[in-house]
């Protein structure tokens, strides 16, 4: 069972994200797209953070995020944006969608790791 889930189309973005969280000692799963990443969601109930980029095919992170709130009726699980996305209308549809915080790539795992490992918690 994981406790965080990435969710990018970019390869490089998960396994860099992932290898620097399992390092520091937390359970990772990683998703492709939006529709990948509520799948693993539904199939894991022991997600308790989603890192998700906004910008993916077949399903963009603000919408996973709207059917995660939605459709799955889950307001436990914490989503934070991992995104070159910084448009303040953006954002407001993520705070709007319930995400707890939006982070501005490149990933700088060591600056937000105390934060990301509460709120896997």
């Amino acid at each position: 069972m994981a406790k965080i889930l990435i969710v990018d189309d970019s390869s490089t973005v998960r396994d860099e994200v992932a290898d620097f969280l399992k390092g520091n000692g937390l359970e990772v799963a990683t998703a492709v797209d939006g529709k990948d990443g509520l799948a693993k969601l539904k199939a894991d109930p022991g997600i308790r953070l989603i890192l998700s980029d906004v910008n993916m095919p077949n399903m963009d992170g603000l919408t996973m995020v709207e059917k995660i709130r939605g459709e799955l009726l889950n307001t436990a699980v914490n989503v934070i944006m991992l995104t070159t996305e910084s448009s303040p209308n953006m954002k407001e549809r993520g705070k709007a969608a319930g995400i707890k915080g939006w982070i501005v790539k490149p990933f700088k795992g060591s600056a937000v790791l105390e934060t990301l490992k509460k709120l896997a918690a």
